[in-house]
């Protein structure tokens, strides 16, 4: 997929891929994964949540433990080793599906405690020159938001935000890509296959990287990012959704709300 790893010069970080928001989507990673093959980049990160809400866990946990570079721990993948009685119950209950899929017994094969231990041991954040890498907020790297409208609804909590940075964040989350600039303005995406926003070389950005496996800015297609040092291109991605929606109901376990969402990016 790469094509081949490089050390990152005093210009910042190298053309990188990166994607967030998994959530066990089989179908969207695989086209996301098609897609990047294309985009001659040189490194993959992965801002977490992995699993949670989808019905494959095990084999997203695979591609990603396989080909990035860089993944850190995100919400739901916490939620695994932790309490997740904060969640909604159609969250919860993925929560406990995923639980019950993957975590390894004593007699389980070396693959499965492989994959427990790889999830178990997730780093909260990744720093490279100018870029933070987080996937909620740089205050608190897996559970805060930084949401759309915090310019306008909750100007204060992202003052703060950028307070804590000195550079460029990036994370995911809110499955909502777009960048927020010091003036608290959010600039999102338009619609069309590929947006690039440029990255000035002074001042401070949090940039959303958005959800490959379920976009909730109502676009239904996969959702990647792809970082160089002075811009950044989100791509939306079609993907056959229909055939993850008829996996998340065949479980008979997971709420059919995780299925219908996809359908309509929500």
């Amino acid at each position: 997929m790469l094509r081949g790893r490089s050390e990152v010069g005093e210009a910042g970080i190298v053309k990188t891929a990166i994607i967030s928001d998994l959530h066990s989507n089989r179908e969207a990673l695989e086209a996301v994964f098609d897609h990047i093959r294309g985009q001659e980049v040189t490194r993959l990160f992965c801002l977490g949540d992995i699993v949670g809400y989808g019905a494959e866990p095990e084999f997203c946990v695979d591609l990603v433990r396989g080909h990035c570079e860089v993944c850190l721990l995100g919400n739901h993948d916490e939620a695994l080793f932790r309490d997740a009685s904060d969640f909604n119950p159609h969250a919860r209950g993925a929560i406990e599906y995923t639980r019950r899929v993957m975590k390894p017994r004593w007699f389980s094969g070396t693959e499965k405690k492989a994959r427990w231990r790889f999830l178990g041991g997730l780093p909260e954040t990744h720093t490279e020159g100018r870029f933070l890498f987080v996937h909620g907020s740089p205050r608190d790297p897996v559970r805060e938001y930084v949401l759309p409208t915090d310019g306008f609804l909750n100007p204060e909590k992202l003052r703060q935000v950028f307070d804590s940075i000195d550079g460029v964040a990036l994370g995911g989350h809110t499955h909502h890509p777009g960048m927020h600039d010091e003036s608290l303005a959010f600039h999102g995406l338009d619609g069309e296959a590929s947006t690039t926003m440029e990255i000035p070389p002074e001042g401070k950005f949090f940039i959303n990287v958005g959800s490959t496996g379920q976009p909730r800015d109502n676009d239904n297609r996969a959702c990647y990012a792809v970082l160089e040092p002075d811009r950044i291109t989100w791509h939306r991605v079609p993907y056959d959704y229909r055939a993850t929606m008829q996996k998340i109901l065949a479980t008979g376990e997971l709420s059919d709300l995780l299925a219908r969402r996809l359908a309509i990016g929500k």
